[in-house]
């Protein structure tokens, strides 16, 4: 005999508070326990908030650990990075999160992440509201952006948002501006 359990929905995880050390995400109806980024990871979410403040500011938000709910009820992560034009960003419900994905979603591998695991973010990001999708690998040196296609960006290669052009190496390892 099988025991099955509910899927919790965002209503039921809201109640719950985060354990010490860790933020907690529901996917796909299971609490997933996620540790507070290190120093490198948040630099380059800080790097890539402020280059779509400079290039797209007038566009819209961008803001980083941004919650969205990219399918309803048993939803509700956190993208590194992301972006939202002013439209849907002025539609959000004060006391909810955005419906669906940001416009642009920005994922900065850590250790822990998997393939399939990015894969699926990237796969139900995109079906839901997100027109571009970053992986930012530290490790690799490289950032995958897909939208209409998928392109790699490695060092010294130029990333052009909002008509604005930046590096990679901008990105990861970005000289201090202030």
């Amino acid at each position: 005999m099988s025991t099955t359990s509910a899927l919790m929905t965002v209503e039921e995880f809201r109640k719950l508070e985060d354990p010490p050390g860790f933020r907690l995400e529901l996917h796909h109806g299971e609490v997933v326990s996620l540790g507070f980024p290190k120093s490198k990871h948040w630099k380059i979410q800080q790097r890539i908030r402020r280059i779509f403040e400079e290039a797209l500011g007038g566009q819209g938000e961008a803001g980083t650990e941004f919650a969205f709910r990219p399918e309803p009820e048993h939803e509700l992560w956190g993208a590194d990075v992301a972006f939202v034009a002013w439209d849907r960003y002025d539609a959000m419900d004060e006391e909810d999160n955005l419906a669906g994905a940001p416009d642009i979603t920005v994922e900065v591998l850590s250790p822990s992440n998997t393939a399939s695991e990015i894969l699926e973010k990237k796969d139900v990001c995109l079906k839901n509201g997100c027109s571009e999708f970053w992986v930012v690998d530290p490790k690799k040196g490289h950032i995958e952006i897909t939208g209409e296609k998928s392109v790699i960006y490695h060092s010294g290669d130029s990333i052009e948002v909002g008509g604005k052009s930046f590096t990679v190496d901008d990105i990861l390892q970005g000289a201090h501006s202030r």
